[in-house]
């Protein structure tokens, strides 16, 4: 079994930046694929970023240019570092991981979520 526990939420200005952390633990490997998903008020939960267990790395094409994703295998912990926020970054951010290499096709359905960090920015 696998624990995902996400932190760094918050608000933020519109242009500021954040970094969200999650800490895995339990039967995580490193090659475990990732991912940062988030859920707005009234909307489907979407998929922010993506790194595979090759450090291969994914955006949606809201937050592209924007967020950064990135791993340390050593402390099991994903990031995602936000830049330039808009308001329309406002949601609840969860990160996910999945037991296969790459997950790209899974679209939502990652075996393991953490419970989810709110994030608000205003304009």
């Amino acid at each position: 079994q696998v624990r995902l526990v996400e932190s760094g939420g918050g608000s933020a200005q519109s242009g500021g930046s954040l970094r969200l952390s999650c800490e895995a633990s339990g039967s995580i490997h490193g090659y475990y694929c990732m991912g940062w998903f988030r859920q707005a008020p009234g909307k489907e939960r979407e998929r922010v970023a993506r790194i595979d267990g090759d450090n291969s790395t994914f955006y949606a094409d809201s937050v592209k240019g924007r967020f950064t994703i990135y791993r340390d295998n050593a402390k099991n912990t994903l990031s995602l570092q936000m830049n330039s926020l808009k308001s329309e970054d406002t949601a609840i951010y969860y990160c996910a991981a999945h037991p296969a290499v790459f997950c790209g096709g899974l679209a939502t359905n990652l075996r393991y979520w953490g419970q989810g960090t709110q994030v608000t920015v205003s304009s």
